[in-house]
């Protein structure tokens, strides 16, 4: 069995993964349409990285104080470069949180600036480098399927015996909706905590959208394997007798993140005969036999903490997106001699991830220089208010022992 590394713990600091090397910025891709899908002027995408970087560093210097770019694991190298501070969701959810500054940039995806806008205060503008950075995970959940599933769990078990809880990754529609219902939010750092929270109370929990997520959480919580069900959204009874929702703990959602449902048993069976010392740690979004099979599982926090405070000389496999993984490769195998690798090294960079460009970020930094606020995140304020709740419900549980 895996150890699991999903509860609230020490975050990783910003450490060399917040800076990219310029080897690999040689790598960075640029739009094959640039300027056909935004509203952005070509030539920001024909500089080099260089001329990226001083122009970058030109406009941060201007803007120093009122200035805060959050940056996810996840993004590619030349966007990673302008990174203030770099960690996964929950992390980079605390720091927004936390901070004073007038413009915070989020590089990452809708979901995760809409999260940053419902936490800001009034006088803080956040900003996403381009509108259509989404999640494929998020849009497998919509708030009108989610309250038809609702309606018809509540009718043949009544509301208040379940409790709804949200992943991260999803419409800030859902996180109101979750406060609404009692619930709250969770991300993968604190799954565990949520998760148990919501179980401690002897109810059944409703969770979405991530399914592999919630039974990989509900599996190191012990949970009865025929006390979980998936409820399949397409159907109106989700798949399910009105005895398996009655007799539930809990009700998973059909979504999936299509990045790392690419990594397979057959992968992790293979690197461990090339390798035969070789340490294998996945996402817990991953299927659950991913899980099972791996060494230990945890957040894209955790993974880096997870690598960084093993032995000199050791090797890993991580099953997670290949860009972080290529960066923790490059520091670990400069700094400690370290071996990683990703588990599937041909197709699993996240696409939507991808779609911040560093000409996106510079486009967006040097408007702010001269006075103009372009792609901003503005949540509408009656659904900022539950979602806030349920966004604030999430960090005091985190934060607790």
């Amino acid at each position: 069995m895996p150890r699991h590394f999903s509860c609230c713990g020490i975050f990783s600091r910003d450490i060399i993964l917040n800076k990219a090397t310029p080897a690999a910025f040689e790598k960075v891709g640029r739009p094959q349409m640039p300027g056909e899908k935004k509203n952005i002027p070509p030539f920001y995408y024909q500089l080099s990285q260089e001329e990226i970087q001083q122009r970058g560093t030109e406009a941060k210097r201007k803007l120093g104080d009122d200035l805060l770019i959050l940056c996810h694991h996840y993004q590619q190298d030349g966007t990673f470069w302008f990174a203030d501070v770099s960690g996964d969701s929950l992390y980079l959810a605390q720091q927004a949180a936390k901070s004073t500054a007038k413009y915070i940039i989020f590089c990452g995806v809708h979901f995760m600036a809409e999260s940053a806008d419902i936490i800001t205060h009034e006088n803080q503008t956040v900003l996403l480098p381009d509108l259509e950075a989404g999640c494929s995970m998020a849009d497998m959940a919509d708030t009108t399927t989610v309250e038809k599933a609702w309606d018809y769990l509540a009718n043949i078990c009544g509301d208040q015996s379940i409790i709804p809880i949200t992943y991260i990754n999803s419409a800030a529609t859902l996180k109101d909706f979750c406060a609404r219902h009692g619930g709250t939010v969770c991300t993968s750092s604190n799954a565990h905590k949520i998760l148990k929270w919501a179980l401690d109370q002897n109810k059944r929990v409703l969770f979405f959208p991530d399914q592999h997520l919630g039974r990989n959480t509900a599996n190191a919580l012990q949970v009865e394997k025929d006390k979980i069900c998936l409820w399949q959204r397409d159907l109106s009874d989700g798949g399910l007798s009105d005895q398996d929702i009655r007799d539930s703990k809990v009700l998973l959602w059909d979504g999936y993140c299509s990045v790392h449902c690419r990594f397979t048993s057959a992968q992790i069976e293979a690197v461990r005969k090339r390798i035969p010392d070789v340490k294998v740690i996945v996402h817990p979004e991953c299927p659950e036999e991913i899980v099972q099979a791996a060494d230990y599982s945890g957040s894209t926090n955790k993974i880096i903490d997870v690598i960084s405070e093993s032995a000199p000389g050791s090797s890993w496999a991580v099953g997670t997106e290949l860009s972080l993984v290529n960066r923790i490769a490059r520091q670990m195998a400069e700094e400690q001699q370290k071996h990683v690798e990703c588990l599937n090294p041909t197709s699993c960079t996240c696409s939507t991830m991808y779609q911040v460009y560093p000409g996106d970020v510079l486009w967006v930094l040097e408007n702010l220089v001269d006075g103009k606020v372009v792609n901003r995140i503005n949540v509408a304020e009656d659904i900022k208010l539950g979602a806030r709740q349920a966004l604030e419900k999430m960090l005091k549980l985190s934060s607790q022992a």
